[in-house]
């Protein structure tokens, strides 16, 4: 007979917000945005979508690069640039 394991999540214990910023709620398709995934590792790019509750954008990235999902919770900062 298998025994079970109590194994506790850590969903949501991290430091990392799970809450998008403020400036999140003010992104909309089309938007050219900077995205720093990493210190020192950023990207540009233009939304292509946003969860109406603002945790998850969609960037299609410049340079035929694809598009990558951020969620509020990865720790990834999107920055709106100028037009």
């Amino acid at each position: 007979m298998a025994r079970r394991r109590n194994i506790q999540s850590t969903h949501g214990t991290n430091d990392i917000p799970q809450v998008p910023a403020e400036h999140w709620k003010h992104l909309r398709r089309g938007d050219r945005v900077k995205v720093s995934l990493a210190p020192g590792l950023t990207a540009s790019g233009m939304v292509d979508a946003v969860t109406s509750d603002h945790s998850v954008v969609w960037v299609d990235l410049d340079g035929g690069r694809g598009r990558t999902l951020v969620h509020c919770g990865d720790g990834v900062e999107i920055v709106p640039q100028e037009a």
